[in-house]
């Protein structure tokens, strides 16, 4: 038997979004903790997300990277791919952090982030980042 995060990436990978949403608890609770403000609860919203990006990602792809489980905790590293409606690049990549409770995800935090293709190189990342001070300083 596979675990919750694997039968959720098959229903990804199907673009079956009622199936999909039936892998959360009613009150699921989602929090995404680099962005506070997407936080959300319910099945509902669920199904609304993934009817939207199956409709925004026609060919919509997910690839369970690599997962462990720790009791009611199951984590997974993901990459999701695909190209928007206008041909252009969709691909995205991170972890999810699911607490399973009878089955279905209770609640989860995403830490999937959309990939920079032409950002920049690391010394400018941790410039930018972290604001170290200057030779100068």
């Amino acid at each position: 038997m596979g675990t919750v995060l694997e039968s959720l990436t098959e229903a990804q990978n199907v673009h079956d979004a009622e199936g999909l949403a039936s892998h959360f608890a009613v009150d699921y609770r989602s929090d995404q903790p680099a962005h506070p403000d997407r936080a959300f609860s319910g099945r509902t919203q669920v199904l609304e997300n993934w009817t939207a990006v199956f409709a925004g990602v026609p060919d919509f792809h997910a690839e369970l990277l690599a997962w462990c489980q720790d009791g009611q905790v199951e984590w997974g590293e993901v990459a999701w791919g695909g190209h928007y409606v206008d041909g252009s690049l969709f691909s995205m990549c991170g972890v999810i952090v699911a607490t399973i409770d009878d089955g279905q995800i209770a609640a989860a935090r995403l830490y999937v982030e959309t990939v920079e293709r032409s950002g920049a190189d690391i010394d400018a990342a941790v410039e930018q980042l972290y604001r170290p001070p200057g030779e100068d300083a």
